[in-house]
């Protein structure tokens, strides 16, 4: 909408992406929410890995790349959750697996910490397929380590871009502003609805960016 160029939106998306994870972090802990477990050391890490690799591509790649990758992925995450909710939304009781007896996991981590660093919006959508697709966990608790792991990959992937001169920071704080208010919201909005309302709601907003994307 503003005609900034789609490299300099992509990098200057990531102070409001930080600071909304910062909000967002805290807001699940508040919630008793914890994410202490022997795998989350390693999640984190392996998803920082991905992160740091797809901001230095986005940061040297043409711009044209980005929008393809963006509505691809989209299309792809809508499908899953039409065709295949489990895949999002474990049945209750489903036990926790562990990091090292998947390696599906390891995969589907670093590919979502690279989609992150890479163009992020939607970035969310194949953290919750990683975490709750392959590790199992609920969606609250999928979602509170989905914002760790933003925490973490968001904050390196933006040093990239600070140091390529890339950030735009009076549009990148305004976006923060509002950011950080829906994080605090949406984060009690999670312990208010059913996870059946939580998957048709993702759905829906796979939908919508990816409408946003193919308008564009």
């Amino acid at each position: 909408i503003m005609g900034m160029p789609a490299d300099i939106a992509n990098a200057t998306n990531r102070v409001g992406v930080a600071l909304h994870s910062v909000v967002a972090t805290l807001g699940f802990r508040r919630e008793g929410v914890e994410v202490a477990s022997p795998d989350a050391l390693s999640i984190v890490a392996i998803t920082v890995a991905g992160g740091l690799t797809g901001a230095l591509i986005a940061s040297f790649l043409p711009n044209l790349y980005l929008k393809p990758v963006l509505l691809g992925v989209m299309v792809g995450m809508a499908l899953i959750i039409l065709v295949r909710p489990s895949v999002v939304v474990p049945p209750p009781g489903t036990p926790v697996a562990k990091l090292k007896d998947k390696p599906s996991a390891w995969i589907g981590l670093f590919a979502a910490g690279l989609y992150g660093g890479f163009v992020h919006a939607g970035v969310g959508f194949l953290l919750i397929g990683a975490i709750a697709g392959t590790l199992r966990y609920d969606l609250v608790r999928t979602n509170a380590f989905k914002m760790l792991c933003v925490l973490a990959f968001t904050f390196a992937a933006l040093a990239g871009f600070i140091w390529r001169g890339q950030v735009s920071w009076v549009p990148g704080l305004v976006l923060a502003i509002g950011m950080m208010v829906g994080a605090h919201y949406s984060v009690k909005v999670a312990f208010s609805v059913s996870p059946m309302v939580l998957k048709w709601f993702l759905f829906l907003m796979t939908l919508v960016v990816s409408a946003i994307a193919l308008l564009s």
